[in-house]
């Protein structure tokens, strides 16, 4: 073999194990590229206790309370719910029907310890990949001017709230 040859061979030996560690890279990382997770998509996964992941959704109506530095509520994406308890101040948008993204650990309960909670910045911005799941979900529509508003359960549409 010549010595052109060789260094052939040599190139296409090297990018071979180069893209054989990019595939294996890649497969290892499929379950944990999401941004997060809606409350159905972790029942249905049966995520293990202990996993760290960033759960969205909406904070359900009535399910905010506070015990000292600690603040549980409830996250939904209209079918499935997770009770998530945050020690900790938080962000000052976040109150009941509005978008959050919680950072942290799901427990064996299947409740979820947050380190961070995420709030949305303006009446009008919502994380695209919430919405996106939201809308799939059938609790997100469009409001005025194309500005995202959450869709009201029929109870609270009916009384006003």
């Amino acid at each position: 073999m010549t010595r052109k040859g060789r260094r052939l061979v040599l190139i296409a030996a090297g990018l071979g194990v180069l893209a054989l560690a990019a595939g294996l890279i890649l497969s290892a990382l499929n379950d944990t590229i999401v941004f997060f997770r809606t409350p159905t998509e972790v029942a249905q996964q049966q995520v293990a206790p202990g996993s760290r992941l960033r759960l969205g959704g909406l904070v359900e109506t009535g399910s905010v309370t506070k015990a000292g530095t600690v603040t549980t509520f409830t996250v939904t994406d209209g079918n499935g719910t997770v009770k998530v308890a945050y020690s900790g101040i938080l962000p000052d948008l976040f109150r009941e029907g509005q978008g959050v993204v919680a950072e942290g650990v799901l427990e064996a309960d299947g409740s979820f310890r947050a380190d961070s909670v995420l709030a949305k910045h303006d009446e009008k911005y919502m994380p695209r990949e919430v919405a996106d799941a939201l809308k799939k979900q059938g609790v997100w529509k469009e409001g005025e001017n194309g500005a995202p508003v959450p869709a009201r359960p029929a109870a609270a549409a009916n009384t006003g709230s």
